[in-house]
């Protein structure tokens, strides 16, 4: 399973890095990402029908995990497609329209809590009920795409997960687009943007591996990392994983910890005749 979900994944991530590098409207790019999401999903259901997990732990960890994370994606694009085809003229009208929809995602939040509380705790004891196929629900197919209804591709609480990890993603792209609406007056953000954006060529987990190493070495001053995150993404023109927690843990994973980190050391020592 490790091994067609983490190729799956690769590809996913090279083709969104793409589409989000090209110089198309956010519209034209969340409509193609969301094709391409949701021919992944569908790869990824076919997979798994015809696949018998070892146990229950590996079972538990496709739909805690891969799954939700990959659905959570689709979610996103989705969603965003239909904030930016919905969207009204004008400054006020689009602030006003912006944060009605983050204040939506505020109150879904709210109404599930306790269960967003389970899941950002790492907590584990409830996994058996929440995230094994076949038992008992009573909500589930409320909020559900139209794969969720296939009871050998859903538990009770996956589609949950990407939901809650959407919104995370929803929210910063809100933010940040009301950070823009600001720009032609004072910024929501403590920083002044540039009149000029650098649109950044490198992959988004070399850029945030960057800005934490930033905000370790406080090298932009007593600035929140949420800040200096939202600041970072205006300007290089890019938007990326509003999990900050989810980001660092990803980035604590990785076999070799500051790859770019380290790719930058030896590009520079090299241009000094250093090595």
């Amino acid at each position: 399973m490790i091994n067609f979900t983490t190729s799956l994944r690769k590809m996913v991530d090279a083709k969104i890095e793409q589409i989000e590098c090209s110089e198309a409207s956010m519209i034209t790019k969340s409509l193609e990402a969301s094709r391409m999401l949701s021919d992944a999903v569908c790869q990824l259901k076919v997979f798994i029908l015809s696949h018998t997990f070892k146990d229950e732990e590996e079972e538990i960890f496709f739909f805690k995990d891969i799954k939700p994370r990959l659905c959570s994606r689709l979610i996103y694009y989705r969603k965003v497609y239909n904030i930016e085809m919905s969207r009204p003229t004008g400054v006020d009208m689009q602030r006003e329209y912006l944060n009605d929809i983050l204040d939506g995602i505020n109150r879904y939040n709210s109404k599930r809590l306790d269960f967003i509380r389970y899941y950002r705790s790492c907590s584990s004891h409830l996994d058996t009920a929440y995230f094994l196929r076949g038992k008992p629900d009573m909500e589930q197919y409320l909020e559900s795409f139209n794969y969720e209804f296939d009871p050998n591709f859903s538990t009770n609480c996956d589609f949950k997960v990407a939901k809650i990890l959407a919104n995370d993603m929803l929210s910063a792209y809100l933010m940040h687009e009301m950070e823009l609406l600001d720009d032609n007056g004072l910024s929501a953000c403590s920083f002044n943007f540039p009149a000029t954006k650098k649109t950044w060529k490198g992959t988004k987990t070399e850029l945030q591996e960057q800005i934490f190493s930033w905000d370790s070495a406080k090298t932009f001053g007593d600035v929140p990392l949420t800040q200096l995150y939202d600041y970072i993404q205006n300007v290089f023109n890019i938007q990326l994983d509003g999990n900050l927690s989810r980001v660092l843990d990803d980035l604590k994973i990785r076999n070799t910890p500051t790859p770019f980190l380290d790719k930058l050391r030896d590009v520079l020592l090299r241009r000094m005749g250093r090595k």
